[in-house]
């Protein structure tokens, strides 16, 4: 395939990947044009749109849905490539086909390797080919019975998934055949509902695995790369929260090995453009799990540590343009991405509907924002409820998590409920701090939202008497103290720490430590104080504090 330069492209998309899309462009000199329908022709990625073609409408099916309606914006405006963004058409094979019989550009893969990889059957037969690992399974267009027997060959439980499904719907996990019997005909019905067909197939259930993906790329003459792996464990129903890159606490054999296997999987079908091959991980094992033909929403963490505009990389690519070689893609620091829903935590994430009063940005060097609202902007009932998308970064992943604390300090969106306290509760989640999570954990641990989100809301009661020093770091106090019962002298180290909270540690001022025990926190500086002096220092006797 040789070079083809593209003129002008339409944004088959809304919100924050049109903008996202549109700056790609623009960075290469590419006029673009967004599509928008009667509900968003005020929103904030129309209003800055750097032409804009109304195609009328309210829901998806009557808007970015519709084929017609796409394809004739994109002749009307003299267009001369498509690009699909994430959700919607992107990963829609007949729209693909129909993008390049009509004389123009799909800037995505082939529609051949979308129709192989969006079917779950004929991915993992594409990728089995290639020695990529896959959870024991049956194929598609089996019968109630035959998928029953099945499941009892390759033991309960396992996991019923439309064949043409995405994004986490119509799954369901069953445990035994009775139980199997009852479901399927719902998990039927709910993949023709969702997909328009109601073949399922089933895989045996990992138990609390992890969801670790990998973002690769491929050109058109047969050089396949990736860009690194990124953790998509922290998920609501199969509806992913936050992401984070690169994936922490792999081993370095098992994090080739993943990458290998990505590289694989895209191989087997020739793959070009932007990919993510997704895996579970369970100990030391993985197994492929499905392949997105597509740009993913959580893409700019693996921008951020790679320091690539993968957008940029979709046009050069679509152009005839080669993909980076595999050793100049350099990986440093780690990012973490938070997604901003419109959606009440404490009422099991039900959307909220209104008018963005307010939002007040964080912004500082370890900040990127995707957003696709703006204070004033309206959330309408119709599409995605995703506000904007908040990446922090820093050298490490636990660096990362404190300036992400730090940026929830002062971020706010008002006029409706948002996922921010959500995120506040899992960056002070001890577990999600220092060890990884599987993909049940925020259903398991999230059940009582009311009391932990309150719990949260009292410990950013900032004391008056809290300080920070320059750039946000956390300061030393010193205080001396003597005790009356012991007549014992002390010197209380008081942290001042970034989440705002008073760590004292009594010291014998000699640089001797008092154990963990011994030491108190509190939101509140003279509490954490008098705890500690009338818990420990007027009760404990001196060679025990230490």
């Amino acid at each position: 395939m040789g070079s083809t330069n593209i003129k002008k492209v339409l944004i088959a998309n809304r919100g924050e990947i049109a903008l996202r899309v549109q700056r790609a462009a623009k960075k290469l000199g590419i006029k673009s044009v967004c599509i928008a329908s009667d509900a968003d022709k005020n929103s904030m990625f129309a209003r800055n749109a750097e032409e804009l073609k109304l195609i009328g409408g309210l829901t998806p099916q009557d808007s970015y849905l519709n084929f017609e309606k796409v394809i004739q914006a994109a002749k009307e405006t003299g267009c001369d490539a498509v690009h699909p963004g994430y959700g919607f058409l992107s990963e829609n094979a007949d729209f693909a086909a129909r993008v390049v019989k009509e004389g123009m550009i799909f800037i995505g893969p082939t529609a051949e390797a979308i129709r192989t990889l969006g079917s779950k059957t004929g991915a993992r037969a594409a990728v089995t080919k290639r020695n990529v690992p896959t959870t024991p399974g049956s194929k598609g267009g089996l019968a109630d019975a035959e998928l029953i027997k099945e499941a009892e060959r390759i033991q309960f439980p396992v996991i019923i998934k439309a064949v043409a499904g995405g994004g986490g719907r119509g799954m369901r996990v069953v445990n035994s055949t009775l139980e199997m019997k009852e479901i399927l005909p719902r998990a039927r019905a709910e993949a023709k509902k969702n997909f328009s067909s109601d073949d399922v197939y089933i895989e045996k259930y990992i138990i609390q695995p992890r969801h670790v993906e990998v973002q690769i790329f491929g050109d058109s003459h047969g050089n396949v790369v990736h860009f690194g792996t990124r953790d998509c464990s922290t998920q609501r129903r199969h509806q992913k929260l936050i992401e984070e890159a690169p994936a922490p606490y792999l081993s370095d054999k098992l994090r080739s090995e993943i990458h290998a296997a990505a590289v694989s999987a895209a191989q087997s079908v020739g793959y070009s453009n932007a990919g993510t091959a997704e895996f579970l991980v369970s100990g030391d094992s993985f197994y492929f799990l499905e392949m997105n033909t597509r740009i993913q929403v959580e893409h700019p963490v693996s921008e951020e540590i790679t320091g690539t505009d993968l957008v940029a990389l979709q046009f050069e690519v679509a152009m005839g343009g080669n993909v980076p070689r595999q050793e100049d893609i350099r990986f440093c620091g780690h990012a973490i991405e938070f997604r901003i829903y419109a959606e009440d935590p404490e009422n099991n994430f039900a959307p909220s509907i209104g008018k963005v009063s307010t939002i007040k940005r964080f912004s500082e060097s370890f900040v990127r924002e995707d957003y696709g609202f703006e204070s004033g902007d309206e959330v309408t009932p119709y599409y995605d409820a995703m506000l904007s998308k908040l990446i922090i970064k820093g050298a490490t992943r636990e660096e990362a998590i404190l300036n992400s604390i730090r940026a929830f300090k002062v971020y706010k969106v008002e006029g409706l409920k948002t996922t921010i306290p959500f995120h506040k509760w899992l960056l002070l989640n001890k577990t999600f701090q220092e060890s990884c999570i599987d993909i049940g954990y925020i259903e398991r641990e999230f059940k009582d939202a009311k009391k932990l989100l309150s719990e949260v809301a009292a410990r950013e009661i900032v004391d008056p008497l809290f300080r920070t020093g320059p750039e946000g770091l956390e300061i030393l106090e010193f205080y001396k103290y003597r005790s009356q019962k012991f007549e014992a002298e002390y010197v209380l180290e008081v942290l001042h720490r970034n989440d705002g909270v008073f760590v004292v540690t009594p010291t014998d001022g000699s640089g001797k430590r008092a154990k963990n025990k011994n030491c108190r926190a509190s939101n509140g500086l003279k509490t954490a104080l008098r705890t500690v002096m009338t818990d420990v220092l007027e009760n404990v006797p001196p060679g025990q504090v230490y």
